[in-house]
């Protein structure tokens, strides 16, 4: 008989968290199976990937399969006023805002969390690929996972210690064709479905038409200059245009032209050559430490400038406690207002923040 505690598992119909499940069972704990219903567009309710029919049928398959409870939980509302909402707001600042990571530390360990723990359970698992040490002294490090290919430390990079500290990763041990093989081990119905990178909310479409309906504010043309001023076109709205991007901008030109920056107050869109594309430095604010406090003898350091991106070796200035500047050893072409920058020590994640506008 073992004494392990109870275990809310977030089930989403998919491979990853099925598994994830599975093996958290295998290994002796008690299991619950929860799955969000997330808020979707009107018309569009049967094309949220977190949440389709679909995936709620499978996920309650898979629990069945385990012989674990499950439970639908509504948090549409509290999921359209923090991540929703919080994702049209950062377009109309003219950011690219990463909504994942507000999902992640507001609904996932925020609102659901809670709801684990009214059911008695004292760890949140997910299918996530990170991994967490255990320290003495009872601090807590976030990881990488074992894929480089899959790792998504990166969006969970904003939690904090008592999130951290409740939390656990069955799956970011392996890679994800080792995940795959599991699933068919355990048996379980989900072992080939495929998995989508879209965002859940945008149930499939570019984030440029769900924004068009949502807030026509957004759709505001405006002039396309260059750093000089010379007016040379003009653009649909700045939430349309994102920084380094050259398809689209729609003006002849003796050569290529790129997205330089955003002029949210004068509502300009400022292009210019490759050449004077991209930045050694930015300033990062509202960083989250993993470990509560900033790094000490710690200045050289990986940067990831949002999920994709490759890792960038930069050295950190520290400011006050939540921000930072960072110097990178070589050009960036693409630092973009409204990502998410995280910091790495080798595998270990250090913190993250919102990458700061650059004045112009």
């Amino acid at each position: 008989m073992n004494n392990f505690p109870p275990v809310v598992v977030a089930m989403s119909g998919g491979v990853d968290s099925s598994v994830a499940a599975a093996l958290l069972v295998e290994q002796g704990y008690p299991v619950i199976g929860i799955m969000l219903r997330l808020w979707s567009e009107a018309g569009f309710e049967n094309e949220n990937r977190c949440c389709t029919p679909d995936a709620m049928a499978q996920a309650r398959k898979v629990a069945s399969l385990l012989g674990i409870p499950f439970y639908a939980i509504d948090s549409r509302d509290r999921f359209h006023q923090q991540v929703v909402e919080s994702f049209i707001e950062g377009y109309r600042q003219g950011l690219t805002p990463n909504p994942c990571l507000v999902c992640n530390s507001r609904i996932r360990w925020g609102f659901l969390m809670d709801q684990a723990r009214l059911l008695g359970a004292e760890y949140l698992a997910t299918g996530h690929y990170a991994r967490i040490r255990h320290l003495p002294g009872g601090k807590v490090e976030l990881l990488c996972g074992k894929d480089e290919l899959k790792d998504q430390a990166y969006v969970l990079s904003m939690l904090n210690q008592n999130q951290l500290a409740h939390s656990l990763f069955p799956i970011g041990e392996y890679k994800k064709l080792e995940v795959r093989e599991l699933a068919r081990r355990f048996g379980l119905p989900v072992a080939e479905r495929v998995e989508s990178q879209d965002l859940c909310f945008l149930a499939g479409q570019d984030y440029r038409q769900f924004l068009s309906r949502i807030d026509r504010d957004v759709v505001k043309p405006g002039p396309i200059v260059t750093r000089e001023g010379e007016v040379l076109g003009e653009h649909q709205g700045l939430a349309f245009y994102t920084i380094g991007q050259r398809k689209g901008i729609k003006i002849s030109h003796p050569r290529p032209l790129f997205v330089i920056s955003k002029n949210v107050q004068q509502n300009k869109l400022i292009v210019g050559l490759k050449e004077e594309l991209g930045s050694d430095q930015m300033d990062v604010i509202n960083v989250n430490w993993v470990m509560g406090a900033k790094p000490e003898n710690i200045k050289d350091v990986k940067v990831k400038i949002r999920y994709k991106a490759d890792f960038a070796w930069a050295t950190l200035e520290f400011g006050i406690v939540d921000q930072v500047h960072v110097r990178f050893e070589k050009l960036l072409r693409d630092i973009t207002p409204g990502q998410i920058a995280v910091f790495y020590n080798e595998d270990v994640v250090l913190g993250a923040g919102i990458i700061q506008t650059q004045p112009l």
